[in-house]
């Protein structure tokens, strides 16, 4: 719509990106992210033994 002033799409632009920023941080902080697992793990005797 051109006839509205130019703060009223500053002010729309910062409500939407407040809303961008608080969506985009829900989502990041409501999944529970696992722990990496530790090396010893990771290379244990079974998965170094080769079958050719």
């Amino acid at each position: 719509m051109p006839q509205m002033a130019p703060i009223s799409w500053l002010t729309l632009f910062l409500y939407f990106s407040m809303i961008f920023l608080l969506f985009n941080c829900l989502n990041y902080f409501i999944i529970s992210h696992k722990a990496p697992m530790s090396e010893s793990k990771m290379f244990s005797s079974n998965s170094l033994v080769w079958k050719w």
